[in-house]
């Protein structure tokens, strides 16, 4: 089954680029592909990262919501294109160094798995694409907010 759905560019790459079809924690598994997409977009400018954040985010409403109405479901595990989107928010403005990407994988991980408010409720939009995204990027501003705090008080004391 998986070998067909990868034939589709648009399940291709709601799976993150295959990631997400790993059996277990896909979601971890597609938050590192956002990882490896976050080292290339460093020399970006932030307003061209901000500029791909938005593309991706509104690329993703399309291909995950796609993915999910060929599988019949409202938000199968191994769509991990919100998770990459969301890492991508999460990691905005900040520096990369091994120790904040594993902070914010961290912090973003548990946002995601956590689901606070209003996260579970955006989840449930009937839009399947919207809510797959919108959890995710929600999460990802979620846990920017906490990274920038950790930075404000390191730079204070």
């Amino acid at each position: 089954m998986h070998l067909i759905i990868l034939k589709y560019p648009i399940h291709f790459l709601a799976y993150g680029f295959g990631f997400g079809l790993i059996p277990v924690m896909p979601g971890t598994f597609g938050t590192l592909v956002g990882v490896g997409i976050l080292y290339f977009l460093l020399p970006l400018d932030p307003t061209y990262y901000l500029g791909l954040i938005f593309a991706g985010s509104a690329i993703g409403v399309f291909i995950c919501g796609q993915t999910a109405k060929d599988l019949g479901k409202n938000d199968p595990g191994k769509i991990v294109w919100d998770e990459i989107i969301g890492f991508l928010v999460a990691m905005f403005l900040i520096p990369f160094t091994w120790s904040w990407v594993l902070i914010g994988f961290i912090i973003f991980r548990i946002f995601d798995i956590w689901k606070p408010y209003p996260i579970k409720i955006i989840e449930k939009t009937r839009n399947p694409g919207l809510g797959i995204m919108a959890d995710d990027i929600i999460a990802g501003l979620y846990t920017v907010t906490c990274l920038h705090i950790i930075r404000w008080c390191i730079e204070i004391f």
